[in-house]
């Protein structure tokens, strides 16, 4: 079997300026806590929202232990990705791309660190085709903390196969680093293309519309 491992924001998606609110939201309704008036806003793309919700409850005194209601609050206010008010983009060429990569033999699965539930919604609500995805064979972080291991939960499970993860930060570079898979990189996040290049990428691309091709040729090397 081969397959590429998509993330989602910043990849097949853009990245929402709102993306956070859900975050804060969830933490605020469960745990009673949020940021300081002051408080500088985090860099967190790449993260995993095990990490983040971990992360921000340490941050502003949360009880660790309401963690899961969190998570589970999380998801239950991620259906709005399917409203129009909350609806997500489509990065440009995610069909065409798709397509190409089933094309070639390769399955689409996911590797992010959105739960299930809101890789499902924010792409049904982009408009992109969800039977697009193997999702037997695709991993989300909502219960890993490191996304070193959350790949390596998908390396175990894919034991044998041959699999390329395809992402747009460093921090997807550094996961598929950890568990030696490729790493395929696409600057439609907030990481231009020559701080992609300074990972181990093997390929970057300004986005999947203009990369396709190289893409498919990438592909069709392995």
């Amino acid at each position: 079997m081969k397959i590429v491992l998509w993330d989602v924001d910043g990849t097949l998606l853009l990245n929402s300026t709102r993306a956070g609110a859900y975050y804060h939201r969830a933490i605020r309704e469960i745990a009673g806590v949020g940021p300081a008036p002051d408080e500088p806003h985090a860099v967190e793309h790449g993260r995993t929202d095990a990490q983040i919700v971990t992360e921000r409850l340490a941050r502003w005194g949360g009880d660790p232990a309401h963690f899961d209601a969190v998570s589970r609050r999380l998801d239950e206010l991620s259906d709005e990705y399917l409203t129009d008010a909350g609806r997500r983009t489509a990065a440009p060429g995610v069909d065409a791309a798709l397509h190409a990569v089933a094309g070639l033999g390769w399955r689409n699965g996911l590797l992010t660190g959105n739960s299930r539930h809101r890789a499902r919604v924010k792409l049904e609500g982009a408009g992109v085709d969800v039977a697009a995805f193997d999702w037997d064979r695709s991993y989300f972080g909502d219960r890993f903390v490191r996304r070193s291991d959350l790949t390596a939960a998908a390396r175990d499970d894919l034991d044998g196969a041959t699999a390329v993860i395809l992402g747009d930060t460093p921090a997807d570079g550094a996961a598929a680093d950890a568990v030696g898979f490729p790493f395929l990189a696409v600057a439609n996040g907030v990481y231009p293309e020559e701080a992609l290049a300074a990972t181990s990428a093997v390929l970057v691309v300004p986005d999947l519309e203009q990369g396709l091709p190289a893409i498919v040729a990438a592909l069709s090397r392995r």
